[in-house]
């Protein structure tokens, strides 16, 4: 793992104007291309959008040299804050429209955006645990 990592969020217009699609895949290009190899996202960064960029990106640069993260968890924004999940079938269905999304077969760090203080961590985690296994 590179000592500096890329953040992604910045790439979809999170808080700020989206970046157009190959201006993103340029910059996640030069930044491997300048020794970093730990690159960021989120299912929520750009309503999916920012998985989509990445994942381009990822069809450019050799897949075995990079580490890739992306979370789960935050279902949307709400008017009095985040909406967030963490059953076991909602972070399953998550992980696999990341995975198709950004056109890996693996995720070398999926983790939780944000805690579902409704759901017992040990639930979220059990599914976490046995994809890890597949």
């Amino acid at each position: 793992v590179s000592k500096l990592g890329f953040g992604c969020i910045g790439l979809s217009g999170v808080y700020n104007a989206p970046v157009p699609e190959e201006v993103g895949i340029s910059i996640i290009k030069y930044a491997f291309n300048k020794g970093i190899t730990f690159f960021d996202t989120s299912d929520v960064y750009g309503l999916n959008a920012n998985e989509v960029l990445v994942g381009k990106a990822l069809k450019e640069l050799p897949r075995d040299k990079i580490q890739l993260a992306t979370k789960f968890g935050i279902v949307k924004r709400a008017p009095n804050g985040l909406e967030v999940k963490g059953t076991p079938e909602y972070v399953r269905s998550c992980c696999e429209a990341s995975l198709k999304r950004l056109s890996v077969d693996y995720i070398d760090l999926y983790y939780q955006h944000r805690v579902d203080t409704t759901v017992p961590i040990e639930d979220t985690i059990l599914w976490c645990n046995g994809r890890r296994e597949n």
